[in-house]
């Protein structure tokens, strides 16, 4: 062999590099066209497709093919494909005859393999010249893949007529589906295009295309793969007759995307059924709504166990003078109340409140911020629990202010809220009113994560999962990582979350949710609303054991409206789709995070010795760190107990001793309004010696004030409000140690002071006092 290279060196190179002239001729890819971005469900639907940049239709390569189009077109176009090795001679020279004797080229012999070498090769020329290049690769595209892959190179870019590249493309525009749920009419129709692409249109050539289609279907018959039965039934089936619009499922998640996966086809977790019925919601009550001019919506449906988004609405089918495509899910906008179970939750879990522990719900002021309940109403005092259910907004902030603005927000980046990142004194107390911005997207996920948490301490008898915080995925093959487990949980434990779920599962349904108390416990859902200022947007989050669903209505320019309210605009948006989601149990209590304690009824405190009235509840194991209730006191009173005594006025043998719920002034003053049986505390009896009493209060904070100007550029009064516990008191008002006025019933007074600093003094008829500081800018 060494002498054979030897003696015919200058054959043997020459040889040799044909063969690697050969070898490297085909291209390691070869095709570079643009495709288009699809997304897929999980069951494998198409949801919605994105034409390719150069404006075809032209789906990504395939790996296989469907067996009818592989029967069709094998049949019609290379009834050898499987035995020859790329290139058919028989067929080539019937082919090199025919076109000799017309002169011109009339007639291909070109088997589907040198038919995929000419679509790579952009359908060049055909002259022979073109013909042997196309024979050489040809052989060389056998050599390199089987003839499967080759058949599906073929369907993946074949065309099909106008600007629809490959037959997954041409099933959908043609037929409105899959390849693969295609009739042998419609694959044969598909088949014969290829050969004559231009014969698909509504309005002409429509009888060349039959003779063609039935001459396939004949040619099946001779062949014994279709039987006389299927024959007959094809060949009456009619033609397409008009292109059909691909599915847009979810076209706002298929551009969210095509930012990372652009020409591919992406398998997502979207549940097709699902998506279909929740698109269906939307478009119903995108048709109320904008009747009172709110035309955007968007909608999270979140699977709790694997994080998986299920639904994915990002906006309505609105027009684009309303931006319709706007994906509203990661936008940020105003919270409103949203974030007011978080905050119950992580009061709970510290230890800074049981669940029924009595808030203050009266008019205040803190340093210039004055925050109003919705129904502008005060309750005076209001259980804890009770406020989050009603989203009262006053309770919130006191409860705000009482845990602290920092410590919170922290908790809110713990929560990775992402558009909540101006730093806590940026916010202030408004941050649990709307003050900041979040999304759909972290909000939802956040709501998850205390299902999931509950559910995981469940599943792991009393444990926790370091990354229960994990993202939200819309990918199907994408998996969540939670982490390890821990007896540490990772931002509230099971209890306090159990017992705010219990709080908001309770929450009143929306107006058409007829009857909801009765089937209540079939479908348990946990659910909180918010509204932000000026009616700019609407939200409902819910989730029970299974699912997380977020709703969000508004308009993306930030319009508000009137009536755009959580309870009215998105509630029943998130009740609607709750009832196309199966059943799913409630939680398990987490027994070993809770403790059953005994509580004061009236206050919702731990019990203390002076509590008449008490409660056995589950709380939190923080809870055991509260303080006992502060509103129960032991008073002194005369035998017929109507007056208060002391040891001035009274023998001690003749007091009788009693427990006594007593609020603070202002709290009791509004308090009384909505509790007829609550007690005023009796006066003591004239001819004792009052003790200190805590009898006056003034009503919002008075530290720091600006005095606006009116229409008349002169400066507001500032008005100083004051509750006496005795109706019939007379007040005596000094300013600065000069008498202004006395009041009586209602106490009030309205001044002008300078810039400065000053002092307001309260003194009653019965000699009690009370005096503030305050500073005028």
């Amino acid at each position: 062999m060494r002498s054979f290279f030897y003696r015919h060196k200058v054959m043997s190179i020459i040889f040799l590099m044909l063969v690697v002239g050969y070898y490297f001729s085909l291209p390691a890819k070869l095709f570079h066209d643009p495709t288009a971005t699809l997304i897929v469900s999980r069951e494998g639907q198409l949801l919605g497709a994105k034409i390719a940049r150069d404006m075809q239709w032209r789906f990504p390569e395939r790996d296989n093919v469907p067996p009818k189009f592989k029967a069709c077109i094998t049949t019609y176009e290379d009834a050898y494909f499987y035995r020859h090795w790329g290139f058919n001679p028989v067929s080539m020279l019937k082919a090199f005859r025919k076109n000799w004797k017309a002169g011109k080229i009339v007639r291909g012999g070109s088997t589907l393999t040198q038919q995929v070498i000419r679509l790579s090769r952009k359908n060049k020329a055909r002259t022979y010249g073109e013909k042997i290049m196309e024979l050489l690769l040809a052989t060389r595209l056998e050599f390199r893949f089987s003839k499967d892959k080759i058949l599906a190179l073929y369907a993946s870019h074949a065309p099909f007529g106008g600007n629809v590249i490959g037959i997954d493309a041409a099933a959908w525009r043609y037929f409105g589906q899959k390849p693969e749920q295609l009739s042998w009419a419609e694959t044969a129709t598909l088949a014969v295009l290829p050969n004559a692409p231009g014969l698909i249109h509504i309005n002409r050539n429509r009888e060349a295309l039959r003779k063609k289609r039935d001459f396939l279907l004949h040619k099946l018959y001779q062949n014994k793969q279709i039987d006389s039965l299927t024959y007959s039934l094809a060949v009456q089936e009619a033609l397409p007759g008009r292109t059909y619009t691909l599915p847009q499922q979810s076209p706002h998640l298929l551009e969210r995307l095509i930012k990372q996966y652009e020409g591919k086809s992406i398998q997502t977790s979207i549940d097709a059924g699902l998506q279909r019925e929740v698109n269906r919601i939307v478009k119903r009550h995108y048709e109320q709504l904008k009747q009172n001019h709110i035309y955007n919506m968007a909608v999270l449906v979140v699977d709790i166990s694997t994080r998986k988004i299920r639904a994915y609405v990002g906006n309505t089918p609105t027009d684009k003078a309303h931006q319709k495509d706007v994906d509203i899910v990661g936008k940020p906008r105003s919270t409103g109340s949203i974030l007011k179970p978080f905050l119950y939750t992580t009061m709970l879990s510290s230890g800074t409140i049981l669940p029924r522990t009595l808030v203050a719900d009266i008019p205040i002021q803190i340093s210039g911020y004055k925050p109003e309940n919705f129904n502008l109403q005060y309750s005076g005092a209001v259980p804890a629990g009770k406020a989050i259910a009603k989203s009262l907004n006053i309770p919130a902030v006191m409860m705000l202010q009482k845990y602290g603005v920092t410590p919170f927000y922290e908790d809110l980046q713990n929560l990775r809220l992402t558009d909540i990142n101006k730093g806590a004194d940026y916010y202030g107390l408004s941050l649990i009113l709307g003050g900041a911005e979040s999304n759909l997207w972290d909000l939802t996920r956040a709501y998850a994560s205390l299902s999931g948490t509950l559910n995981h301490y469940d599943e792991t008898q009393g444990k926790y999962y370091k990354k229960e915080l994990t993202e939200l995925s819309y990918l199907a093959k994408e998996n969540p990582d939670f982490g390890e487990t821990t007896t540490e949980y990772p931002l509230y434990d099971a209890g306090s979350i159990y017992t705010c779920m219990n709080v908001l599962k309770d929450l009143n349904r929306p107006e058409g949710e007829q009857n909801w108390e009765f089937y209540n416990d079939a479908k348990p859902v946990a659910w909180k609303t918010g509204t932000s200022f000026g009616f700019r947007d609407a939200w409902a989050i819910g989730v029970n054991a299974q699912y997380a669903v977020g709703v969000w209505v508004g308009n993306a320019d930030g319009e508000g409206r009137p009536g755009l309210t959580g309870i009215t605009a998105a509630a029943p948006v998130l009740f609607d789709v709750f009832n196309r989601l199966p059943e799913s149990p409630w939680f398990t209590p987490p027994y070993d995070e809770l403790q059953k304690i005994a509580v004061c009824r009236q206050s919702g405190y731990r019990y203390s010795v002076y509590c008449t009235d008490i409660d056995s509840i589950w709380v939190p194991r923080q809870g055991l760190t509260t303080p006992a209730c502060p509103y129960h006191h032991l008073v002194h009173l005369d035998k017929d107990e109507v007056f208060q005594v002391n040891s001035s006025c009274e023998s001690i043998a003749e007091m009788h001793h009693k427990s006594w719920f007593v609020l603070p002034p202002t709290q009791a003053y509004y308090y009384r309004k909505s509790h007829p049986f609550y007690k005023v505390l009796p006066k003591f009896r004239t001819d004792c010696v009052s003790k200190t009493q805590h009898l006056m209060e003034f009503i919002g904070d008075l530290h720091t004030v600006f005095l606006p100007k009116g229409f008349n550029e002169k400066k507001n009064p500032l008005v100083i409000k004051l509750k006496h516990l005795r109706n019939e008191a007379i007040v005596f008002w000094y300013l600065d140690g000069l008498f202004i006025q006395q009041t009586q019933g209602i106490h009030e007074v309205s001044i002008i002071p300078q810039k400065g600093t000053h002092r307001i003094l309260a003194v009653d008829n019965n000699g009690n006092e009370i005096m503030k500081n305050f500073e005028i800018l």
